[in-house]
Formats: structure tokens, C-alpha cells, sequence
């Protein structure tokens, strides 16, 4: 079996995040999609590249991404660095034909979208979005129950993604609340809420969004003792209507005090309801509207699924079924969904494409934000 060589762009907590994928899938998956091994590690910085290198095991550390998307002996290359950066790495990892692993959000901008849907039809690699949520099996279970029609005609839906850390005022301004470089709640949090919707309800018809800065300025990260002015959201509220019908709510946050990393979605229908909270990963939970009334409630409530750690083959079944599941075992199976594609000669699902619709949600909802008016998908 060939054995692919892998090149990391950027290695800093979601380059680890990645890595840890490639070093424990063989407990995890039996057989293997395919056989890698991350073989270079490029970094802004040679002494992080070095750093990264020595972690993984890898051959080569370098601070020029062209090192690896243009390097010969390169298969597949992960996309890892901040918003800002990515255009130029996928597009130069696409002139190669590289298979692509990028993380969220594509880009930056629309217009950079746009510059990658101009590069696709000369693309011959297989690419994916890192949408792992999309990969608990919970989401994968209620994905299941929707296209069943479990939820009869869809209602409402709410979706919210809460973290906490902007409530602090002296939290530094790192790349992730810079707009300069593409942060800001909307690309950070809300991309993925957004794309969980749309994963489980299928396309938007329109949404209107409004959005929040707690504080004008933070703390510098070189310099706490500098302040510097904030031009990302920290917060964003949306009402989304669905082109399948549906009103909802999708809310994203960093102002959330007490909360830590907390996604989650309430789906409603007429027939039945679904809900799920990333606090809470080992059930989906589900309610039955069909189910009998009586006497004194007869069987009708909400019900615990135990979807746990209950991944189909070729998943090992380790460490069981039953243990509850953490947030990296979803980045794990996302991960194995790309390599599995790449295996297979297939697209990657959520590709390039799934990404690029991605971000012309999050253009949406700036624009509805910034007009202050609804905006047509």
C-alpha cells in the first residue's frame, strides 16, 4: 500500500488538532483508508516549524508554504493558518493538484471565494472542508431522521454556538477577533452553526443579522500594556428563513459568560422535534409527536438516542461504543472521511464547493449586519 506523504500549512492548536488525527487513526479505524505520514511542517516562525517537526516526526521544517503545495513528493497538504493566509496556499496547492484538507472558513473574503471557484475546473485533487461537526455521530444520526422525515414539515429551528472569552475586556486581540485578518464571531463560530443547518435543513432563502463589539479595544498580544482598537464582531444574532420553508434562529458568540464551548441545535417539526448539545455528545435526543398521550403522558417525551461513539465500519469500535465521545473524535472522523475520499478517487464532502457556499453565507450575514436589512441567499 502506498503510503502518502502529508505537509502541514501552519501548526499551531488546530495544526495539533489535525495531527493528532494522523497519529492515533490506526488505533481507530481498521483498515485504514490509506497509510500517511506527516512528513513536513511549515510554520511562520523555524523555531515553531522545528518544534512542530519534532512532535509529529516529521522530516522537514520551513517557514515556505511552497515547500510543500509545490514539492513533488507532497500528496496531501492541511491548510492550517489563520483566514488571510489560506487564498494563496489553496491556490497554489491546487495549480499542483495536491488532495486539500482545509479548515474553516475557506477564505477571508468572498472575493477570494471566488478566485478559488476559478481555480476549480483545473483542479484534479480531492479536497474537504474541516466541518467536523458535521461527524458526531449524533449529527449524523439526526442528518438520518430529517431525510426519513422524522420532523414532518420543518417549523423552526434554533441553533446557537457559545464561548465566553470576549466577556473578559482584557482579553488580548489575537488574529481570530481581527477582522484584518478575516476573524471576527461570524467566520470563528457562526460558519459552523450555519453549516450544520444547512448540512441538516438543506439551502437558506434568506437571513438578517445584527452584530455586537463588547469592548472598542483590547490589549495588544505583543504588548498588554498597548491598546489597540477591535474590528471584528463578538457576537452575532441571525434569523434565517429556509428555502424548504422554516423560520430560525442561529446565534454565535464570544460574550456568553459561563459558557465554555457549547454548540448546539433544536430542530421542530410537525410531526416530531430533534436537539442536540455539544456539552452533552453521547445523545441525540428526540421527541416523537406521534407517540401516545395518554393515559397520565402515555409515551410521549423526549428520548435519549445513544448515538456515542457508534461509527460505522470501518470504525474499530475503539474504545467502545458506549464510552462517551469528546470533540476530537469528531475531528477524527472528519479526517478519515477525507482520506477515505482520497483512497476512493472521490470529491470530498463538504468540499471546495461546501466551502465556498460557506462563505458566501458569512458574507451574508456581514452585509445584512453592516445594511441592517434582510439579505436573499
Amino acid at each position: 500500500m502506498k503510503t502518502y506523504n502529508v505537509g502541514f500549512v501552519g501548526f499551531g492548536f488546530i495544526g495539533k488538532v489535525h495531527a493528532y488525527g494522523y497519529l492515533n487513526l490506526p488505533l481507530f479505524y481498521d483498515p485504514l483508508p490509506l497509510k500517511a505520514r506527516i512528513s513536513h511542517v511549515c510554520t511562520s516562525r523555524i523555531e515553531t516549524a522545528e518544534k512542530g517537526k519534532e512532535q509529529v516526526g516529521a522530516e522537514v521544517a520551513t517557514t515556505d508554504f511552497r515547500e510543500i503545495t509545490e514539492n513533488p513528493d507532497i500528496d496531501i497538504v492541511h491548510i492550517c493558518t489563520p483566514n488571510d493566509c489560506h487564498k494563496q496556499e489553496l491556490l497554489s496547492a491546487m495549480k499542483h493538484n495536491k488532495h486539500i484538507y482545509c479548515d474553516k472558513p475557506l477564505v477571508a473574503t468572498m472575493d477570494e471565494a471566488e478566485a478559488i471557484r476559478a481555480a476549480l475546473p483545473d483542479y484534479k485533487g480531492t479536497a474537504q472542508m474541516t466541518l467536523q461537526n458535521r461527524f458526531f455521530p449524533a449529527t449524523m444520526r439526526a442528518k438520518q431522521l430529517v431525510d426519513e422525515g422524522f420532523l414532518g414539515q420543518l417549523l423552526e429551528f434554533r441553533a446557537c454556538y457559545l464561548h465566553s472569552g470576549s466577556a473578559d475586556p482584557n482579553a488580548p486581540l489575537k488574529w481570530k477577533l481581527s477582522g484584518k485578518a478575516g476573524g471576527g464571531v461570524i467566520a470563528d463560530l457562526a460558519s459552523h452553526a450555519m453549516d450544520l443547518i444547512h448540512y441538516l435543513l438543506g439551502d437558506y432563502d434568506s437571513l438578517f443579522a445584527s452584530t455586537e463589539i463588547a469592548y472598542p479595544e483590547r490589549p495588544a498580544v505583543a504588548d498588554p500594556t498597548t491598546r489597540v482598537k477591535v474590528d471584528a464582531e463578538d457576537c452575532v444574532m441571525m434569523l434565517a428563513r429556509m428555502k424548504a420553508g422554516g423560520l430560525g434562529h442561529i446565534e454565535a458568540t464570544k460574550l456568553a459568560t459561563g459558557t465554555e464551548d457549547e454548540l448546539r441545535f433544536e430542530l421542530h417539526g410537525s410531526k416530531g422535534a430533534l436537539r442536540f448539545n455539544t456539552m452533552n455528545p453521547h445523545h441525540l435526543e428526540a421527541f416523537d409527536a406521534g407517540a401516545a398521550k395518554g393515559p397520565i403522558g402515555g409515551s410521549q417525551g423526549w428520548t435519549q438516542i445513544a448515538t456515542g461513539q457508534r461509527y460505522p465500519a470501518p470504525a474499530a469500535g475503539f474504545p467502545s461504543p458506549k464510552n462517551s465521545i469528546g470533540w476530537m473524535r469528531s475531528h477524527m472522523a472528519c479526517l478519515a472521511n477525507f482520506l477515505q475520499a482520497v483512497a476512493d478517487g472521490a470529491p470530498g464532502n463538504p468540499g471546495l464547493e461546501q466551502g465556498i457556499a460557506l462563505q458566501h453565507l458569512i458574507d451574508c450575514a456581514r452585509r445584512s449586519a453592516e445594511t441592517r436589512q434582510w439579505v436573499d441567499v
